[in-house]
């Protein structure tokens, strides 16, 4: 086998992929074997017609097909392993230049590869200046959130009000009939939550423990199960138990138990130390993709549009991974948004170029810097991943291919640069940031 690389315009390059006829011709043998047993000849029984006489009556071509898809990938695969001088960055689109048994078979392979950048100015960029405050707002805000997450629930002998929870059984039905998800016991509901259908909890309001209410409710036109959107039910309901929420004084007391300060004031302190530093960390970020998007704007880079296709859907698949971790598949995903693949491909284009752009500055930053991550810290990484998926060190570095090994090297490389430039840039008051910008336009 061998591969030719012609360099085009944008950054993209053609590889042109000669297999011997050898391999091309048992190729075709394969795909008759796998068709063999669905060739019918009168004369012979089906399945056993030699290759030669179907050769002879329907021509060899009738194999191209599936010959060439057996022989397409493997031999892409070698030709990148043969290709140094290009970084491929997109999937190939295949183009068969020659396909004839007996005779070497041809193709050619459209790739995006990685675009040089040039870099502009990347250091002492000029940022609005970080300036954190915590107000005693935020501070109650976040005791009261401690102090919900810290109540407890009492039983009260009396009507149910908004905001309690009342512990109950229900059964459902439409038309007389049960429906599936419709009957539960013992199940607690907040008053006031808007967890249930519409007008549901509003009718448990003024109901008392043991007693029994029929609430009518009518399911949403757009309720998730077809079956009973827009129709009108009834549920049976038996409340058992009427509980109130019963919350701790904010106190010393509440300090010792919720940390491991004695006074309240102390606990305050570190609550607004808390507040600070996610203010800050946060801060940061916004600071660092300030600092990216001006670095973006002062490089120069031809980013080839398959590149950005292939990373819009390399997005994609995360998103359809963490909506099947929220129990949601993508066809659900699709019917509530009316959004088609496509159509969501195209959504995930501007992210997924800037995506490239920020990757590629950083990476030529910590180049131009001459920035390599060291085995203690490829080392330190390991270790990271070994204890966030609950592994040995040795056993993540078997998982690992050599591949993203590099990509890990490459990535504590990238981090180094974004640092650089981060620690690098000037902080000025925003007034003077946004004349500048002005002064540009």
């Amino acid at each position: 086998m061998s591969v030719q690389v012609e360099k085009l315009e944008h950054n993209m390059a053609k590889l042109t992929i000669t297999v011997p006829a050898e391999t091309f011709d048992k190729a075709v043998t394969q795909a008759y074997k796998k068709m063999k047993n669905q060739i019918s000849i009168p004369g012979f029984r089906k399945g056993k017609v030699p290759q030669a006489m179907v050769e002879k009556m329907y021509g060899a071509g009738m194999f191209y097909e599936d010959a060439a898809n057996i022989v397409i990938p493997d031999a892409y695969d070698e030709a990148l392993a043969e290709v140094k001088d290009i970084t491929i960055t997109s999937q190939p689109s295949i183009d068969i230049v020659q396909i004839n048994k007996g005779q070497e078979f041809i193709f050619t392979a459209e790739v995006a590869v990685k675009p040089e950048v040039t870099l502009g100015q990347y250091k002492g960029i000029e940022v609005p200046e970080t300036v954190i405050e915590v107000t005693d707002e935020e501070i109650e805000a976040e005791l009261k959130k401690v102090q919900e997450q810290n109540a407890r629930e009492i039983s009260v002998d009396r009507p149910a009000e908004s905001g309690d929870t009342v512990v109950i059984d229900y059964e459902g039905s439409v038309d007389g009939e049960l429906f599936d998800g419709g009957t539960a016991t013992d199940h607690p509901l907040v008053l006031g939550s808007n967890s249930f259908i519409p007008g549901f909890e509003d009718q448990l309001i003024g109901a008392a423990a043991d007693s029994d209410v029929d609430v009518h409710v009518t399911f949403p036109e757009d309720y998730h199960a077809e079956e009973l959107a827009g129709k009108a039910a009834l549920f049976k309901v038996k409340v058992h138990e009427v509980k109130r929420k019963e919350l701790p004084e904010i106190n010393d007391e509440f300090a010792q138990d919720v940390s491991e300060f004695d006074t309240l004031e102390e606990y305050k302190a570190d609550v607004k130390k808390g507040i600070a530093d996610k203010k800050a960390a946060a801060a940061r970020q916004e600071k660092q993709e300030k600092i990216i998007t001006q670095i973006v704007e002062n490089a120069e880079m031809d980013i080839p549009d398959p590149m950005v296709t292939t990373q819009a859907r390399q997005m994609m698949d995360q998103f359809a991974q963490q909506m099947q971790y929220n129990g949601l598949s993508m066809a659900q995903y699709y019917q509530f948004t009316g959004l088609t693949p496509d159509g969501l491909l195209e959504q995930m284009k501007p992210q997924a170029l800037k995506n490239i752009q920020n990757r590629l500055v950083l990476e030529a930053i910590a180049k131009a810097e001459n920035y390599e991550a060291s085995e203690e810290e490829v080392e330190a990484e390991f270790a990271k991943l070994a204890e966030k998926y609950n592994m040995t060190v040795e056993k993540i570095k078997e998982i690992f291919a050599d591949e993203q090994k590099e990509g890990i090297k490459s990535d504590l490389a990238a981090q180094k640069a974004l640092d650089l430039i981060t620690d690098a840039a000037v902080e000025v008051p925003a007034a003077a940031v946004e004349a500048t910008v002005e002064d540009a336009e």
